[in-house]
């Protein structure tokens, strides 16, 4: 909500604030000057002062009346520091007003006070208590209120999705402070080390850190390693981490092929499952794709008791020649990032026999913290990172089922940065509402809708935005039908327009004055105002609430400031 005012441009010889600016402040003046007179005579044993301002001021123009000495003089002072005070906080005050984002406006409209309900500190804390949780926070710091400035948090059952564009600052004002704040285990994806170098330092004091940089990202050499196949334990989770490989591989546009690329999918999933039964580096099937005729993968999930699968393989490979050789390319193309030997050196076993394999059924026990880094685009190591953090999530949820209420003693918080370019995910929009109830707490980090639309598809986004509880627009789109929903959703206001006539009667002279109301209903943030959101503003939709407009806190503002300054100074090569 936004309004336009146009100020008319003063006369040169204008001078009327000028003079009752001045005008006021010799008032203000004599006054200040007539009751320290008042205050101070008694002490100075001196007669007191007329008995107003402006007699007093013309008794000291004439010489009736004499000042009465120094403690007069330090009335005087008290009361023209005291003025200075006074003046210098409203000029504060103004300043800051001044200085308000437009958008501000819109506050009086959307959820405040009582209407925050279960975001505000009280709500989190309650909700806290009742699953049993004892953190530092009592949930997911999201902001603090425009209106109001209360400090609004999702709870630990609450599940995240956020669309900042670039330049908004949801990586100082979002990912870093929920990192942070996390109470157990901390899972993070990104394709930029700024993350990793701010937040490192204060997450090494709580438990091990592991950065998995296959490609070099933060330069992080590998002083550890993780075996993919460890997951694929038996045909199903072999078709999961056949389909991170398919979902990771493709452009967001690429075409694909009604036969050959589920065929290549299945083929790649068998040859999977074959290595993880031979207990082969996950490098084998890469070699297994290049010579189509080898049939030992087949031998390896007979002898294994897979025979359903082993048909499927055997069907393949005894396929024409032109049928087979598109379904192994295909296959090949799902596999291509284990071309890379800098990619391949931290999933294979490591030279180094001291250099200790990530376990994530370990991980989610201990309350560490995981980076996993990639680059998107082509041959990216996209696919790994999706499958290591799918790993890390059911590790997770297995353990909560073992546990008191079938959560998590502490939540993990996952924070899924740059999502659709490093986390291909193709299956969380349905997993989505499910994992709150386990106390693994997922953030979903976007640039755009359509960068969801990408990955899951139009139902597939519309049903990961349905499933979060705290849904984040930090601003920076351009997306009109997008920024049009949010208007909707934001709601409708009562404006109310008044009008002045006067009634016209002989000789000049007016008649009665009428006024009249109007009332038209106006949208609370038009689509412009949404689209021109500035970097320290979001409008959060909560399950439950009304919308509302928050002010985002950067780290630097934050509990962490110290730390998190440390932890550049040591890891970020810029600050060295």
């Amino acid at each position: 909500m936004t309004t336009e005012q146009q100020k008319k441009p003063r006369a040169e010889d204008d001078w009327t604030m000028e003079i009752v600016v001045l005008i006021a402040v010799v008032l203000l003046g004599v006054s200040g000057a007539w009751l320290a007179a008042e205050l101070g005579a008694p002490f100075a044993h001196a007669p007191e002062p007329p008995g107003n301002p402006l007699s007093f001021l013309v008794a000291m123009v004439k010489g009736d009346y004499r000042w009465p000495g120094s403690a007069a003089s330090a009335v005087a002072a008290g009361e023209a520091l005291l003025l200075g005070v006074v003046l210098l906080a409203g000029y504060r005050l103004r300043a800051r007003r001044r200085n308000r984002p437009g958008v501000d406006g819109a506050a009086q409209h959307l959820a405040k006070g009582e209407e925050l309900g279960k975001l505000t500190m009280k709500g989190a804390a309650a909700t806290a208590e009742r699953l049993g949780v004892q953190a530092r926070t009592p949930g997911v710091f999201i902001g603090r209120s425009v209106k109001g400035r209360q400090p609004l948090f999702g709870s630990y059952e609450d599940m995240h999705v956020d669309i900042w564009g670039p330049r908004t600052g949801k990586t100082t004002r979002r990912a870093i402070p929920a990192i942070l704040d996390g109470p157990g285990a901390v899972l993070v994806t990104s394709n930029k080390r700024d993350i990793v170098d701010a937040t490192r330092g204060p997450r090494a004091a709580r438990g091990p850190v592991w950065v998995f940089d296959p490609q070099q990202v933060a330069a992080e050499a590998p002083s550890w390693w993780w075996n993919p196949l460890s997951y694929v334990t038996d045909v199903a989770k072999a078709r999961k981490m056949a389909d991170h490989f398919a979902s990771g591989s493709r452009d967001a546009n690429a075409s694909t092929d009604a036969f050959f690329d589920p065929a290549g999918q299945d083929l790649l999933a068998n040859l999977l499952l074959a290595a993880a039964c031979a207990e082969a580096p996950v490098t084998q099937i890469y070699t297994w794709l290049s010579s189509p005729k080898d049939d030992t993968p087949e031998r390896i999930l007979r002898s294994a008791g897979h025979t359903m699968a082993a048909d499927g393989l055997n069907g393949v490979i005894t396929a024409p020649d032109k049928q087979r050789s598109g379904i192994y390319g295909v296959a090949q193309q799902m596999a291509s990032c284990l071309i890379n030997p800098e990619v391949n050196r931290w999933v294979t076993p490591p030279d180094d026999p001291r250099a200790p394999e990530f376990d994530p059924h370990a991980f989610v026990r201990t309350g560490g913290t995981l980076y996993s880094l990639s680059r998107e685009g082509r041959d990216s190591a996209g696919p790994l990172v999706t499958a290591l953090t799918v790993a890390v999530v059911e590790a997770a949820e297995e353990y909560a089922t073992t546990q008191r209420g079938g959560r998590l003693p502490l939540p993990l918080i996952g924070v899924l940065d740059e999502a659709a370019n490093v986390c291909r995910w193709r299956t969380l929009p349905d997993l989505y509402s499910h994992y709150g109830s386990r106390g693994i707490v997922l953030m979903t980090i976007l640039q755009s809708w359509a960068q969801g639309i990408e990955v899951w598809g139009e139902r597939g986004m519309e049903k990961l935005w349905s499933a979060a509880n705290v849904r984040v627009y930090g601003g920076g789109v351009s997306d009109t039908r997008f920024l049009g929903d949010l208007s909707e959703l934001a709601g409708e206001f009562e404006l109310r327009e008044y009008q002045t006539s006067r009634e016209s009667e002989p000789y000049g002279w007016s008649g009665n004055r009428t006024v009249s109301e109007s009332v038209r209903r106006e949208r609370v943030l038009q689509v412009s105002d949404l689209g021109a959101m500035p970097p320290g503003r979001a409008l959060v939709l909560a399950s439950g609430t009304k919308p509302v407009l928050v002010e985002t806190i950067p780290w630097w503002e934050g509990p962490y400031a110290a730390e998190v300054q440390t932890s550049l100074r040591k890891y970020d090569p810029g600050a060295r």
